[in-house]
């Protein structure tokens, strides 16, 4: 599996987390098969721990600059896409412009006709505002 491939399993992951309700991070095994991830178990693990640890920090920076949509009239889809992005933009190792151009392939491969422009809009104002933080911390080194 590569990381695109591992980025689009993930986006689904979240898509299914959202529609069950269940953030919970000891859920992991009912999500995500570790035989499907196995070269890219580290990543996929990563961002399942971040999403449930940091699921109402990721949502406020996506309120902050969805301002025309509140998040629960955001498309499932996108919302999964965003937060995968957002995850790895704040937590993660990946520069904004990856993380930004792996999102909108996926947003337009499982959104609507605009998702694609909607999620590079949200996504790149948040770009801006974390490159004008101090570095953000990563995961594990805040968790160590």
């Amino acid at each position: 599996m590569t990381r695109t491939e591992a980025r689009e399993f993930m986006m689904q992951v979240f898509f299914q987390m959202e529609a069950c309700g269940d953030f919970d991070v000891n859920s992991r095994t009912d999500f995500m098969s570790q035989e499907k991830i196995r070269d890219q178990k580290e990543y996929c693990n990563e961002l399942h721990s971040l999403l449930c640890n940091k699921k109402d920090e990721v949502d406020d920076l996506l309120r902050k600059y969805s301002t025309k949509w509140k998040i629960e009239r955001i498309p499932k889809t996108d919302l999964a896409v965003l937060r995968l992005a957002v995850c790895e933009m704040r937590y993660g190792k990946v520069p904004a412009a990856v993380s930004i151009n792996e999102a909108v392939d996926l947003a337009k491969k499982y959104g609507t006709d605009d998702s694609g422009k909607y999620v590079n809009g949200i996504l790149g104002r948040i770009a801006e505002e974390l490159a004008a933080e101090p570095a953000a911390v990563a995961y594990e080194e805040e968790h160590a």
